[in-house]
Order: C-alpha cells, then structure tokens, then sequence
C-alpha cells in the first residue's frame, strides 16, 4: 500500500491558525448532567404558540450568557508570556461552531453572538439562523476567511495571530466564551477547547433514569462539559459557572405568550419559522477568525 501525502486543504488552514493560537491554553475539564425538562417544554409551548423552533444551542448560549455576566472573573481572556495580562470584557458574546462545507472540505466555522448576557432567546436564535443560511462559498461576510484560505501559510498564520491579538478584538471575534455541540450525532458528552476561557461543550440529550424525591423517574437529560482555562480562573470559581448554567437550564422558563396572526406571506413566514437542526452548531462573527478556528 502506498500512503499518500498531501499539502492541507486550503479550507481547513484557518483551522490550523486557530489551534496555533490556542497551544498556550492551560485547560481543566469539568461536567454535569442537566435535566432539561423545562427547556424541552418552553420549546415546544413557544413552537405551538409562535410558528418558531428554538435550538438547544440557543437555550445553552443563553444560560452561559447569564452564567458569565453573573461571573466577571470568567468574562475574561489572557494573553502574554514574559509579562501576563488578563483582559475582563464588559460584554458577554458567546460563540458558536458550525459544521460546514467550504471548498469541497469539511470545515469547522463559528459565529459570535453579540451581548447575551440577558439571555434573549429570539436574538441569539436569529444570529444562528442567519449564519447557519449562508453559503460559506460565496457568503460576503466570510470573504475574510476564504482570503485568509488562499493566502501562503506563513502570512496566513501571521494575519491570523495579528487579528485576534488586541483583547478587545479577540472578545469580538472569538467570543468571551463559546459553545460547541455534537449532540446532533449520537455522542453522549466530549470536552473541546474553543479559545475562550470557558468552552462549553454539548452532547445529546437522551432520556435516563432520575432520582426525585425519593423515587426513580425517566427524564431528558443533557450531559454537559465545561473546559476553563487554569491561567485564568480556577477549578472552584469554574464549577460555580457550571453549577448556574445548569441551574438557569433546569428551572422553568417563562411561558410564551401566544403569537399575533403573521402579515408575512405563507413562503417568508414558513423560511422564518422552520429551522433545521441547531441542535448541530455553527455560528459566527463574519471576518478573520474562526473563524480563525476550528472546531472548540
């Protein structure tokens, strides 16, 4: 047999660049498992009363959102050798990874959703939605991305680590912390690293036997992963961000209330309320970075 060598893929070099900028991360893996009994029933009252399926990955971004924004500390991002500084960022943006095709290749690409530190569902589901539409092709907004692609890989890997260098860039283009889910396949939990100081990573959500009040019920359950960054935060401050995340989710969501009669036409209601799995993510700030990533 003969082994084949090949240069990388063009499309998965941002990938690369990604993972370059990472190598430094310290990282420590946490999990639990959610009942998410209460999040399954908010989405099917909003779906039945509003016409719109909410993602899974948008409930967790959510959670995360108040999660951080109750927990400075985590909000942050660090950045130095010889002389360590750690930036805390003033707003939570929470970024999310997409399996996508680009260039014939299959590619990890990521969106970051803006301010989610009040948890508003209907916004973080519309950036979700919106990227997960466009073509990674011919997309304008990831024109950055497909030059990055095309350019040598030393100047690549140099625009790439030039990009995400300032903390106040980095915080928009890689999120102050990100989610990443594989629970669109059967894959129970895995832990990821995506570049932020806390990485949440999401499996499938499978009925399981629980204890309450004494007796053995069947739930949804959701095991959920958590990866901090040791230079920044430690193992206590990490489980308490785990602890409200899990928290946030198990408790009951408000109730919906139901939907004004749409004005849309049947075709631009029926592509504003369909949505595909967001159980897989993928999600994004259109430029450089992972965008300058891969897969957290």
């Amino acid at each position: 047999m003969t082994v084949t060598v090949e240069p990388v893929a063009p499309a998965r070099r941002h990938t690369l660049y990604f993972l370059d900028q990472i190598r430094s991360f310290s990282p420590v893996f946490l999990d639990t498992e959610v009942d998410m009994t209460h999040v399954l029933a908010h989405r099917a009252a909003r779906r039945e009363h509003t016409g719109r399926k909410l993602s899974l990955v948008t409930y967790i971004v959510a959670a995360g959102g108040r999660a951080l924004a109750a927990h400075p500390e985590a909000n942050a991002s660090i950045r130095g050798w010889l002389r360590p500084v750690v930036a805390r960022h003033p707003q939570v943006n929470g970024k999310v990874t997409f399996d996508r095709t680009m260039g014939g290749q299959r590619v990890v690409l990521a969106t970051v959703v803006p301010d989610v530190a009040a948890g508003d569902l209907d916004a973080i589901q519309d950036r979700i939605e919106q990227f997960r539409d466009l073509d990674p092709d011919t997309a304008p907004a990831l024109a950055p991305i497909r030059k990055l692609q095309g350019l040598p890989v030393p100047l690549g890997r140099l625009l790439a680590w030039r990009a995400a260098r300032p903390p106040e860039r980095r915080a928009l283009l890689l999120g102050t912390f990100a989610v990443t889910s594989l629970g669109h396949r059967p894959v129970d939990g895995f832990h990821s690293v995506g570049g932020t100081t806390v990485t949440l990573g999401v499996g499938r959500v499978l009925d399981r036997p629980v204890a309450r009040d004494g007796r053995v019920e069947v739930a949804p359950v959701l095991r959920l992963s958590l990866a901090f960054d040791h230079r920044v935060i430690d193992g206590a401050e990490a489980a308490d961000v785990l602890a409200e995340i899990r928290r946030v989710l198990e408790e009951p969501w408000p109730q919906p209330i139901a939907a004004i009669p749409s004005t849309e036409s049947p075709s631009t209601a029926a592509a504003f309320t369909e949505s595909t799995s967001a159980e897989s993510l993928d999600d994004v700030r259109p430029t450089v970075p992972e965008t300058v990533g891969g897969q957290a």
